[in-house]
């Protein structure tokens, strides 16, 4: 659909208006390159994250706790591209821009849903390395299986209901203005301002919400690595010590990659650095789409176990002498 609209469409006095529509990236040059990047960036997001868990399952000796906290990530990490990124070709590239009212908070509420769980995912995974650095020998008592499902369950529970609340609480408020979502996608922010009513709760609502989902998770993973650095400390061979922050990298490979892009961004525009909008829900978009495609690379460059797995899997692996033997005889 053409972006040209009446007036009576802008501002939503048009009886035929039954939605929303997304507008961005209109003054960038060459936005068709940008969701080609994005398009292959999810691609490369499904094909890590799908190796990943597919690894892990095919293997019975990386079914414990780490394991299954590095699926959940994965699982979070494909569903929320796959929320984001699809819907966005026939958006920008066809100028199919409206979406329905049904649509957009359903839209809404999974990408914050699994936005959120990424952080607190992070953090479970946070909590694993603790457990293993701190109570190495009863690392296999403290966090079952079944522990870490529990916890997983528990964290997809509650922040079930608190995105249910703030969505259920944004698709109540009457649109009766402007319809323009000047977004690449129906995010929380750039919706509920639009509503024709006392939008200071939901605003506030937001800004809680944020310092929940982000700075919370992030607080912990900051006191979990005070913690891990004050017990490696007390730790007397300097190999074991080497170990145990080796142990660590990868997860804060994992966290600098999804916090970083999003300050940054976030820092870009409330100083206005960047002076164009489009561009920065260009970069925006980029740094969130990002981290669910690192993801899989960095654990698999990374951790020796998963990455001799993969290689297994692909067929790369060096023929061994016996299989020589067997192929000379």
């Amino acid at each position: 659909m053409n972006t040209n609209f009446t007036p009576a469409f802008y501002n939503g006095t048009g009886s035929l208006t039954t939605g929303f529509y997304l507008i961005a990236f209109d003054t960038l040059d060459n936005k068709n390159y940008l969701i080609l990047v994005l398009s292959l960036i999810y691609i490369c997001t499904l094909l890590g994250n799908l190796t990943v868990l597919l690894v892990v399952f095919l293997n019975q000796s990386l079914h414990n706790p780490k394991y299954i906290s590095v699926c959940n990530l994965a699982v979070v990490d494909i569903i929320m591209s796959s929320v984001i990124i699809p819907q966005m070709v026939p958006v920008f590239v066809f100028n199919w821009n409206l979406i329905s009212f049904q649509a957009c908070f359903t839209q809404m509420f999974f990408m914050h849903y699994f936005g959120d769980l990424e952080s607190f995912s992070l953090a479970v995974l946070a909590y694993d390395r603790l457990i293993a650095i701190y109570f190495p020998l009863r690392y296999s008592t403290i966090n079952t299986n079944m522990r870490i499902f529990v916890i997983l369950t528990v964290i997809w529970a509650a922040v079930f209901c608190l995105e249910m609340y703030s969505v259920a609480l944004a698709a109540s408020l009457p649109y009766c203005a402007s319809r323009i979502i000047r977004s690449c996608c129906c995010e929380h922010g750039p919706v509920y301002i639009l509503a024709c009513a006392d939008i200071t709760f939901n605003r506030k609502l937001a800004t809680a919400k944020t310092l929940i989902v982000l700075f919370g998770p992030l607080s912990f993973i900051f006191i979990t690595y005070i913690i891990i650095v004050i017990a490696v400390q007390k730790i007397a061979s300097a190999k074991q010590r080497k170990k145990a922050f080796n142990t660590c990298f990868t997860h804060m490979l994992l966290v600098l990659t999804y916090y970083l892009p999003v300050i940054l961004a976030y820092i870009l525009g409330n100083l206005r650095l960047v002076k164009s909008s489009d561009l920065f829900t260009a970069i925006l978009t980029v740094s969130v789409a990002l981290p669910p495609m690192l993801n899989p690379v960095i654990y698999s460059l990374k951790t020796e176990e998963l990455s001799e797995k993969i290689m297994k899997l692909a067929g790369r692996h060096k023929t061994s002498p016996e299989s020589l033997k067997k192929v000379s005889s």
